[in-house]
């Protein structure tokens, strides 16, 4: 029995270390997530300057 609650103690410790680098790994992505949506803003104004223009109706 007291194997099986050292394995478990050991277990629970490996749960929380992982939790805290969740938590720290989702504290840090905010900045690329920022670098994302400029990147992405950046492609779809050249994309929008590369179009063709629109015909002009005569």
């Amino acid at each position: 029995m007291y194997t099986h609650a050292q394995l478990a103690r050991h277990h629970m410790t490996e749960l929380h270390a992982q939790a805290e680098n969740h938590r720290l790994a989702k504290a840090a992505r905010p900045e690329r997530e920022l670098r994302e949506r400029i990147g992405w803003t950046l492609v779809e104004v050249g994309l929008r300057l590369a179009a063709p223009a629109p015909a002009v109706a005569r």
